[in-house]
């Protein structure tokens, strides 16, 4: 299997169709315009992803006034998706990728350390994109705690 190659500034950012929280299609190119923070995750309702997921709530008017949006993904189900948004109410789009294709092209999933063993799963990550597809920054192996802090230094918000 090759190794997929993980995104730089300047690239771009991938195009695909997802369904989100509410079974509704989405891609990335729905948001052309605007900014977008699009963070990959690797389950719902755990305790580093649920942290996560509030930190980019508890950002979301400082992102929104940087003139991001924010989009998650995950493999988790869009059932399971909408709990979890209803649940932590959180204020964006949540993309179900069950089969990790999506992931997978973004270098966001594939062989990991994880406690010193070598495992197949979902790569933490995050992706600043551009008004026009371009991806700014391409952010993997981020740890949960602290990371929208540090995305908003980078964007200059502090």
């Amino acid at each position: 299997m090759t190794e997929p190659i993980r995104l730089q500034p300047g690239d771009n950012f991938p195009e695909f169709t997802l369904s989100d929280q509410d079974g509704k299609q989405v891609s990335p190119s729905d948001f052309r315009g605007s900014k977008l923070v699009v963070y990959t995750f690797p389950q719902a309702f755990t305790p580093g992803c649920t942290q996560e997921a509030c930190d980019f709530r508890d950002s979301d008017a400082r992102l929104t006034a940087a003139g991001y949006k924010v989009l998650s993904l995950s493999a988790d189900s869009v059932d399971k998706l909408a709990q979890f948004k209803t649940e932590y109410e959180l204020p964006y789009t949540l993309l179900s990728d069950p089969g990790h294709e999506v992931q997978t092209r973004l270098a966001a999933y594939g062989e990991k350390n994880n406690y010193g063993r070598i495992v197949e799963g979902a790569i933490r990550s995050t992706f600043l994109v551009d008004e026009d597809g371009k991806v700014i920054e391409a952010l993997y192996n981020v740890k949960a705690t602290g990371h929208v802090d540090r995305i908003l230094k980078k964007l200059g918000d502090s």
